[in-house]
This record gives C-alpha cells, sequence and structure tokens, in this order.
C-alpha cells in the first residue's frame, strides 16, 4: 500500500540541522530521499517493529523513527538522528 509520508517539524529541523553540520550533505539528502521513498511505498515491513504502528529505519548516515496510520494511508515521520 502506497502511503503519504509527512515529516513532523521537529524532524524537519533535525533533518536541517543535520544536514547544515554534516560533511557530506549529498549523502544525508540521499538517504532522506531514499527514506522517504522507501516508507512510502512499505512502511509496514521497512527497518524493524517498536511499539503497535511504530517503527525505526536506518539508511546511513540517517535513522529515523515513524508511525503508520492505516486509516489515513499516511506515515509520519517523527524523528531523525545521524548515526556513524
Amino acid at each position: 500500500m502506497i502511503r503519504t509520508v509527512v515529516w513532523t517539524k521537529s524532524a524537519e529541523d533535525q533533518l536541517a540541522t543535520i544536514w547544515a553540520e554534516s560533511d557530506d550533505r549529498a549523502a544525508v539528502a540521499a538517504a532522506a530521499n531514499k527514506l522517504d521513498g522507501e516508507i512510502s511505498a512499505d512502511a509496514d515491513s521497512l527497518g524493524e517493529s517498536r511499539s503497535p504502528g511504530f517503527r525505526i529505519a536506518l539508511e546511513k548516515p540517517l535513522g529515523v523513527t515513524f508511525h503508520i496510520n492505516d486509516r489515513d494511508a499516511l506515515v509520519e515521520v517523527g524523528r531523525v538522528w545521524r548515526f556513524a
């Protein structure tokens, strides 16, 4: 099921900070774009399950948590972080 992906203001701010502070902005942008597309296409099986409806996914150098809302065919990215 294809879903609409939205990023919370907090997640957008986190991503902007990571991008601004990165030595490899292209890698950060590519990871964010890849995660966005993969979450939209297959949120139910991407990454690892957490509490009901919540998942975590990694795409070097980023990690994200997201919540799946099946009723509205929506996925909300709530947190973004950088990992080595």
